[in-house]
């Protein structure tokens, strides 16, 4: 069987076998468009790959980072809170004892 293939039939699909194109009659040469080089797309695609995929550890870091910071400031503040506590705890003391040692002069 010595048919030609066509194109929706190739006789293999195996592109380097198969017949290779030829210019069409009704068209001038170099009219066609040039391939686009690709080069700098799949280079920025590989950046922004490897950016993307840094994205979560930075973003995780950064929420790390202000946790740690909230969790600090909560400290200081829960410090601030006991030290005012313990101030007006010993000026309630030093209060009492002005009174007592007043009382005992009096008597």
């Amino acid at each position: 069987m010595n048919t030609a293939g066509t194109i929706d039939r190739p006789l293999t699909h195996d592109p380097k076998k198969q017949a290779p194109m030829k210019p069409s009659t009704n068209e001038p040469t170099g009219s066609a468009i040039e391939d686009v080089t690709t080069t700098g797309a799949n280079d920025s695609r590989q950046n922004r790959t490897r950016e993307m995929q840094l994205i979560p550890e930075a973003l995780a870091r950064a929420h790390m980072h202000e946790r740690l910071q909230e969790a600090e400031r909560e400290r200081q503040a829960v410090r601030l809170a006991t030290a005012r506590r313990m101030q007006r705890r010993a000026e309630r003391a030093s209060l009492r004892a002005r009174r007592a040692l007043a009382l005992a002069v009096m008597q």
